[in-house]
């Protein structure tokens, strides 16, 4: 499956609210499984961004339905990413003409 890495910053609402945090991850967790994805990875981070996840869905349009349902909480603002592994990063740049 795709895989995404999910740069996310909390929002006033969410730091507010930051005790209720690990319920919205479980929440997340949850809709990631009903939409066929799943969490790979999940990383507190300081600096630009609070959250860092890396996630696998079907497709782009599942991914974007994950990001987008995630952010309509109010908790959170994300930016997603679709990552390439290392065995696909070379059959691109094997492609390149």
């Amino acid at each position: 499956m795709p895989t995404y890495i999910h740069l996310t910053s909390y929002t006033g609402e969410g730091v507010q609210n930051i005790a209720h945090s690990p319920d919205r991850l479980d929440d997340a967790k949850e809709l990631a499984a009903s939409l066929n994805g799943e969490f790979k990875h999940f990383f507190l981070t300081f600096g630009e961004y609070d959250i860092v996840a890396v996630t696998e869905f079907p497709d782009d349009e599942t991914a974007a339905q994950f990001a987008l349902g995630v952010a309509s909480e109010g908790a959170v603002a994300t930016e997603t990413l679709k990552a390439f592994p290392e065995d696909e990063y070379r059959e691109v740049i094997a492609g390149i003409p």
